[in-house]
């Protein structure tokens, strides 16, 4: 069995944030692949479905923890728990800032990387589940990234959110079949793999004019060169025919 646990906080004031786009992503999979109605257990918002993976059918329990950010370990733990599930079938999505806009990487292990959501599993359960980093892009200034993570996305975001949301949901299967890079350039394929505002900003960036050509400088005409007094002598000594000196 798999378990996904999409990440964010609870209730109707925190439903459009950035840092609730995990459970934008399992809500996105329990519409494509029609899991049944989303029941209250574990702490949590659950949903049973099943995804059907190049590897065969795969039951798949989606977990979105009502426990807020930072103990959102309880919740997981408490339903893999009950279904015993290993580490290893575990898969968090979550928001990442440290990737542009749409893109999606995933990885197995490694640190929270200052994400409260992470690292709360990691501390009741261990280190080894699959985290599916999704990018909301860093606003460039570190004391702005409160205000942006728990900002609602903007209606400019829903270039790149709607179709990336989309393209999970589509790709889910490969997370089933434990097709990591699979999954990943199944999204990629279906978004493009960036923020599509930036490639219109480039594409409607005005061309800069190519640089006039550098004239070439006209040489100036040869200066005569001076006459020899023996210039006459040698020409007639050589039998050349040529100006002389003489008069």
């Amino acid at each position: 069995m798999l378990l996904l646990a999409g990440l964010g906080n609870p209730g109707r004031d925190y439903a459009g944030h950035r840092h609730n786009v995990g459970f934008m992503a399992v809500d996105a999979i329990a519409a494509r692949h029609g899991f049944g109605p989303w029941k209250k257990q574990f702490k949590a918002e659950v949903a049973e479905g099943f995804l059907d993976s190049p590897r065969g059918r795969v039951k798949t329990l989606l977990v979105k923890p009502q426990t807020y950010m930072n103990l959102s370990g309880e919740a997981v733990q408490a339903a893999a728990h009950f279904y015993k599930i290993d580490l290893a079938d575990i898969a968090v999505l979550y928001d990442e800032l440290d990737l542009a806009a749409g893109k999606i990487r995933v990885k197995t292990g490694g640190g929270a990387a200052g994400h409260n959501g992470i690292r709360s599993i990691a501390g009741l359960m261990g280190e080894g589940f699959r985290r599916i980093r999704i990018g909301i892009a860093h606003p460039g200034d570190k004391a702005r990234v409160t205000g942006h993570v728990l900002g609602n996305f903007s209606k400019d975001d829903q270039i790149w959110l709607v179709p990336t949301l989309d393209a999970i949901a589509d790709a889910a299967p490969l997370l089933a079949a434990g097709d990591d890079n699979g999954f990943m350039n199944r999204v990629t394929a279906l978004t493009g793999g960036a923020d599509p505002r930036k490639d219109k900003a480039k594409a409607d960036k005005p061309k800069a004019e190519p640089p006039a050509p550098t004239p070439t400088p006209t040489p100036a005409p040869a200066a005569p060169k001076p006459s020899s007094p023996f210039a006459g002598l040698l020409g007639r000594l050589t039998g050349k025919t040529g100006k002389s000196n003489e008069s």
